[in-house]
C-alpha cells in the first residue's frame, strides 16, 4: 500500500506492508538500492510483512523517483556526498514508521539494500532508538563516524568479498569504527559475491560489479530473520 510522508518540504512516496490480524507488530524500515523504491524493495517488505512484521519501504530520494544505469549511481554519489540528507531522509520514514497505526513504536529495526544499507547504518550512527540494523552489501564508509557509545541498535552487516564498491580497507574501517564506538555489532562476509548479492535482477544493470548470488541471498536473509528475532522479541 502506498504511504506518503514528507522530510521537510519533500514529498516521500513510501510503500507498506502489514501483516493479517490487528495486534500491534514491530515495524521494519525498509531502505533502497540506488535506483529507488522499486519492486526489490517492496518484496523484502512483503517476505517481511509474511514473518509478522510491519514493513514501510521508504523513499529516500522524494516523489517516489527510480533512476536505472548511470542515472541511479550518479543518485548514489549524490547521497554519498551529502550524509546530513541521507540522514534526514532515512530518519523521516524511521518516523512515519513509528507513527504508523498498528506498530510498537519500542520495537522498530532497519534494514537496506547497497545505498539502504549506507542509510541504515547512518541511521544507527544518530543514535536512533532502533533494535536493530541490518545492512545488505551497503557502503560500510561514512563522513561522520560514530561517537562512542552513540550506537544504540545491535548491527549486522553482511558484505561480499568480491564486491568493489565496498574493498577491504572500508570493511576494515567499518569494524575499527564500531569497535571504537562500543557498538554491539557483527559482519559477515559472503567469500564470492559481489555487489547487489540479494537482488535477482541485479545482471539487468548491465554492470560487472553487480552480480545475484542466490546462496548468499538465501543466507544473508537467514542470518537477519534470526537476529531480528533475537532483537525484537520482548514488548517494548
Amino acid at each position: 500500500m502506498e504511504h506518503r510522508y514528507a522530510e521537510g518540504a519533500t514529498e516521500l512516496v513510501g510503500y507498506v506492508a502489514r501483516p493479517e490480524g490487528s495486534t500491534r507488530r514491530p515495524g521494519i524500515l525498509v531502505a533502497h538500492e540506488a535506483p529507488g523504491l522499486g519492486e526489490h524493495p517492496k518484496m523484502r517488505a512483503r517476505m517481511l510483512a509474511e514473518l509478522g512484521y510491519v514493513a514501510l519501504a521508504a523513499d529516500l530520494y522524494g516523489g517516489g523517483a527510480l533512476h536505472q544505469g548511470p542515472a541511479a549511481f550518479q543518485q548514489l554519489s549524490g547521497m554519498r556526498s551529502d550524509p546530513g540528507l541521507l540522514r534526514r531522509r532515512v530518519t523521516a520514514g524511521f518516523e512515519s514508521l513509528a507513527a504508523l497505526e498498528g506498530v510498537d513504536p519500542g520495537r522498530i529495526a532497519a534494514i537496506g539494500f547497497c545505498l539502504g544499507g549506507m542509510a541504515v547504518l547512518e541511521l544507527a550512527r544518530t543514535g536512533a532508538d532502533l533494535r536493530a540494523a541490518v545492512s545488505f552489501h551497503g557502503l560500510l564508509e561514512t563522513r561522520q563516524p560514530a561517537a562512542a557509545g552513540a550506537v544504540r541498535a545491535p548491527i549486522l552487516a553482511c558484505t561480499g568479498s568480491e564486491d568493489p564498491l565496498v574493498p577491504p580497507e572500508q570493511v576494515a574501517a567499518f569494524e575499527q569504527e564500531m569497535s571504537a564506538a562500543q557498538a554491539d555489532w557483527q559482519l559477515v562476509t559472503f567469500g564470492g559475491a559481489r555487489h547487489a548479492f540479494t537482488n535477482r535482477h541485479a545482471a539487468m544493470a548491465g554492470n560487472a560489479a553487480l552480480e545475484w548470488k542466490p546462496q548468499a541471498d538465501r543466507r544473508a536473509w537467514a542470518f537477519m530473520v534470526a537476529f531480528l528475532a533475537d532483537c525484537l522479541g520482548e514488548e517494548g
